[in-house]
């Protein structure tokens, strides 16, 4: 059964890369591209896939964002997030938020063909190493990042607190007040226990989730 695949990539040359590993599968059809997250839902509503590759960093709007639209729109589909960001610092929310799967786009090609056709059968993808982590986590033998703690919405005020927004800059972007901004500081200060917001910056940076 041939398998749709959509490339989602704001680097025209990854995209032609991806294009070029796929093109070697008989099994697998690419059917369209997207340079950004805009650009993405209209190529999806008139070019159904059953795969998504997707960057982390494209133009439009937040990963997250984008994710949650992607899953209420096109629940069927199945989207491997491919990215350069650490695995540790992105992939569990990505899961958490409906992906099926993430790799680096560091792993070999070969790795990228078996996590599509694993996340067309239905199966999550991560690169065997994090699985382990994953698993150690979940067993009780490593402790939860305290980053992992925070919802959705903490880490996005978070990131955007890293970037260097104010407040009211928080407010207005994600269409809070800033009373409602002000009461997530409360709660990422708390959860990571940190005290000041020159800490949450620190600790964003450090942690590279300002991206």
């Amino acid at each position: 059964m041939m398998t749709n695949v959509l490339i989602a990539d704001d680097h025209g040359v990854v995209r032609a890369g991806l294009r070029h590993i796929l093109a070697r599968e008989p099994e697998l059809s690419v059917v369209g591209e997207a340079a950004d997250g805009n650009e993405l839902m209209a190529k999806l509503g008139a070019t159904p896939a059953d795969v998504l590759l997707l960057d982390v960093t494209m133009p439009g709007p937040r990963f997250p964002t984008l994710l949650a639209d992607l899953k209420a729109r096109y629940p069927a589909l199945r989207v491997l997030v491919l990215s350069m960001q650490p695995e540790d610092q992105f992939a569990e929310r990505a899961l958490r938020d409906g992906a099926a799967g993430y790799l680096s786009k560091e792993r070999s090609s070969q790795e990228l063909v078996e996590a599509i056709r694993k996340v067309v059968r239905g199966g999550t993808y991560v690169s065997p190493s994090f699985a382990e982590h994953l698993a150690a986590t979940l067993g009780g033998r490593l402790p939860v990042a305290r980053r992992h703690t925070l919802s959705d919405r903490e880490h996005e005020v978070l990131r955007l607190i890293g970037a260097g927004r104010t407040g009211g800059e928080i407010a207005a972007e994600l269409s809070l007040s800033p009373k409602t901004v002000s009461t997530y500081r409360t709660r990422i200060l708390r959860k990571l226990r940190l005290r000041t917001s020159a800490d949450l910056i620190r600790y964003a940076l450090q942690h590279q989730l300002t991206q």
